[in-house]
């Protein structure tokens, strides 16, 4: 969902100057989605374990959300540098803090333990963790732990704020430090990391490729875009010399199916070749996204478009997949249930939103 800022607002920004409430509630808000998003909206947990979920992993999920929006807002930056920073975190999370990318075992005390031998059927030599678990665990950690989350709440605000950092230095103080408290939590608890601990050279290698995330996502060139062409109504002349009208940006729609799409990829076969096809197409998608941001009339819609077609995605198949623990056919199903409400009320809310603010399209960061 990469969208890069307009060019009126490519700069370096300053918190929002509004009052304390106004400027905590989209954070509060942030705090609370991400770890939703990432473990109950796929149906991760029956409905009676939402409220742990959020108590012990908001500071993790959440505080890292709000860390990695805030420090796009403020560096004037867009989608590329959130999207990179999340890839950064999704590693970081699995290869360092709980460590389920390396351990083999973690997910054999839940229902989930019969997918071990397909994630041993593309086992990187030497490194010893599945890239089909990488795939998932990072890729997850990227479109529903952080850029779902960061889309929807953006969406509520107005234009004036959908671009603007809302804390200022003391704020990411407090964040980084509950950020820091919840993922020691998850380290040191008996659930968390589970007692396993990688290897020096996997976590050499986890820690190598976070920080050559973080330190591509804060490339000068993310926070200096190229300006889109403007839309133009003049007719093409090849003999006039003139450069016809600017392309526009698809429908929110087109955008939306392109996100479905990598969603199924991943299950079209298994072991490598379908590790191969799902990155591929993840990398082509993106890319095309990527360039549709550049045209005329790319707007927040589109964004939105993308960002909660995963979460849809995600709502749609929790009837289908198991919770982590067992529970009763009542307690999951009403957690399914919680799951669709919520994400159709946040989702349409935030079209809502969009469409009472504005009829036209509004520029995207």
């Amino acid at each position: 969902m990469p969208a890069e800022p307009h060019p009126a607002t490519a700069q370096p920004a300053t918190a929002d100057r509004l009052p304390l409430r106004r400027r905590l509630l989209p954070v509060i808000a942030l705090l609370l989605l991400a770890p939703w998003a990432a473990e109950c909206s796929w149906g991760g947990f029956a409905i009676d374990d939402f409220l742990p979920v959020l108590i012990f992993l908001g500071p993790m999920y959440g505080g890292a959300a709000i860390l990695i929006r805030e420090t796009a807002r403020h560096l004037g930056a867009g989608w590329p540098t959130i999207v990179l920073l999340a890839a950064a975190f999704g590693v970081l999370q699995a290869g360092l803090v709980d460590q389920s990318l390396f351990n083999p075992d973690y997910l054999d005390d839940t229902q989930y333990a019969d997918t071990r031998a397909a994630a041993e059927a593309t086992l990187v030599p030497g490194l010893e963790f599945s890239l089909r678990q990488a795939f998932d665990y990072v890729g997850n950690h990227i479109v529903l732990t952080i850029c779902a989350p960061i889309v929807l709440i953006e969406s509520f605000l107005g234009a004036d704020r959908r671009l603007r950092p809302w804390l200022g230095r003391p704020g990411l103080v407090v964040v980084g430090v509950l950020y820091l408290l919840g993922s020691l939590l998850i380290f040191s608890d008996s659930s968390g990391r589970k007692g396993f601990l990688a290897s020096p050279l996997q976590l050499a290698f986890a820690a190598v490729v976070v920080l050559a995330l973080i330190a591509t996502a804060l490339l000068p060139r993310w926070r200096h875009p190229r300006p889109r062409r403007a839309a133009s109504t003049a007719p093409d002349s090849t003999t006039s010399g003139q450069k016809g009208p600017a392309r526009r940006a698809p429908h929110p729609l087109w955008v939306g199916l392109l996100v479905v799409l990598v969603r199924f990829s991943t299950d079209l076969t298994p072991g490598w070749a379908g590790v191969g096809i799902a990155l591929a197409l993840a990398a082509t998608v993106g890319g095309l996204i990527a360039y549709w941001s550049s045209r005329a009339a790319w707007g927040q819609r589109q964004v939105l478009a993308a960002g909660s077609a995963s979460l849809l995605i995600a709502a749609a198949f929790a009837y289908l997949v198991p919770p982590y623990s067992p529970a009763s056919p009542e307690a999951a199903l009403a957690g399914d249930v919680a799951v669709t409400v919520i994400t159709v009320a946040l989702v349409g809310g935030a079209w809502w939103r969009l469409r009472r603010a504005s009829p036209a399209p509004i520029p995207a960061g």
